[in-house]
């Protein structure tokens, strides 16, 4: 391995307790937000740094923030289900996919201004995940067996450096190192080789691990004394194979992490009032594993071949609003809203019973309280209720019928952090 793999090989091994089965507060399996005040006011941040983990929405954002520690946890309850109905090979039920209903995912961020003009940092956080746990198997009567389901969990490490040429400007550049952790189970229903380029490699193989590298880029400019704008990309991450499961995901177990981009704004609308906007842009559709549609595998595609069969998810809009009211000089007080497009299409239900990333909308807020201990922050943020109902979404070789997704979340967030 080189030593960046090494780094991040090492961060999962001791963050995996805390990071197992994190489902995160979900744009497709994206986190909203990084950091409690981000996530107090939806997740915004791209031209709106606020702590030293500032890095992970825009890079630009290290030279804003000055020399900080920030340390987070969130506590994370995701509501997940799906149901089947009019299937003929009796697998028609309710299914309860919360076998595991609460997670722990922790963050930290550290930036450093090494001069008036430049400044680094490295932000390690969740970027995202999905995780279902079905006690009833919904694919029993397919031939499956024990409770089904998925734990996707990925580990971002972002070190950055920023450049400030002026007042008004800062550009920044970071290397994102990811570690992703993957288990399947109860998929034996697909694990032979009439459905499968690898039979034996679809499911309950344990835990696998993959590691790759990307690289972020991003520009904050004040263009006018209350108003700023920023821009934020995110590469492909090149991902390794989840070798283990390379009869499961297309392209011999690829899961490559898809690239990002967005634009935000912040008005400092009076002394006490900021608000701020982000639009983002996730690429879902381009990874094979992630975009490719279930109905290739009735087209001679089997599971785990090149270009075969993924979830047939869509690309994702976001669109982030968000407000922060300076109640005194030791109290800030959060809010915002926020929509993501839909990225599970009806007919793409059946195989994303293992990964019903269905939410669109949250509603957030939150409190940052300054004390002599360094500064304290909480948000809480809920997603609401979201159903995708199926519409010729199993085929006829499972026995036809439809499926139907359902999921709401509710995310807790504490952090401290302290400038020095």
């Amino acid at each position: 391995m080189t030593n960046p793999t090494r780094i991040s090989a090492a961060a999962l091994a001791i963050a995996a307790p805390l990071f197992s089965g994190a489902v995160q507060a979900t744009n497709g399996y994206f986190v909203e937000g990084v950091g409690p005040k981000s996530q107090a006011m939806a997740g915004v941040g791209i031209a709106l740094p606020q702590d030293a983990l500032a890095a992970a929405n825009n890079p630009a954002g290290t030279a804003l923030v000055g020399n900080g520690l920030d340390v987070g946890l969130t506590l994370f309850s995701p509501d997940r289900s799906a149901r089947i109905r009019g299937n003929l090979a009796g697998a028609d039920g309710d299914y309860d996919g919360n076998k595991k209903s609460a997670f722990l995912i922790p963050e930290v961020g550290y930036t450093r201004e090494l001069s008036p003009q430049w400044s680094y940092g490295v932000a390690v956080y969740g970027n995202g995940g999905m995780n279902t746990g079905y006690r009833n198997n919904p694919f029993a009567a397919f031939g499956s067996s024990g409770d089904a389901g998925v734990d996707l969990s990925q580990l971002f490490i972002t070190p950055s450096v920023a450049y400030r040429p002026t007042p008004e400007h800062a550009f920044g550049i970071a290397a994102t190192f990811a570690a992703q952790r993957f288990e399947a189970r109860g998929l034996q229903a697909f694990d032979n080789p009439f459905v499968s380029a690898s039979a034996g490699n679809v499911t309950n193989q344990g835990h696998d691990t993959s590691y790759g590298w990307g690289v972020k880029l991003g520009w904050i400019g004040r263009v006018h004394e209350d108003l700023s704008l920023g821009l934020s990309w995110s590469s492909r991450i090149e991902a390794g194979d989840f070798e283990r499961y390379e009869g499961l995901f297309a392209d011999g177990g690829g899961f490559d992490i898809p690239e990002s981009y967005g634009a935000g704004l912040s008005w400092d609308a009076s002394p006490q009032l900021t608000l701020a906007a982000d639009w983002q842009k996730i690429l879902y559709s381009e990874i094979g594993s992630v975009g490719n549609s279930l109905s290739l595998l009735f087209e001679g595609q089997p599971l785990g071949a090149s270009g075969g069969p993924g979830f047939g998810w869509e690309d994702v809009a976001v669109t982030k609003l968000g407000a922060a009211y300076r109640v005194s000089n030791t109290l800030t007080l959060r809010g915002g809203v926020s929509h993501a497009e839909q990225p599970i299409p009806a007919e793409e239900a059946f195989i994303n019973i293992l990964a019903p990333g269905v939410i669109e909308d949250h509603v957030s807020i939150g409190a940052d309280w300054k004390t002599g201990l360094g500064e304290f922050s909480a948000s809480y943020a809920y997603a609401f209720e979201e159903t995708v109902e199926g519409q010729n979404s199993i085929p006829m070789a499972f026995g036809g019928g439809e499926a139907e997704l359902t999921m709401k979340q509710d995310i807790l967030r504490f952090g401290w952090s302290r400038n020095f």
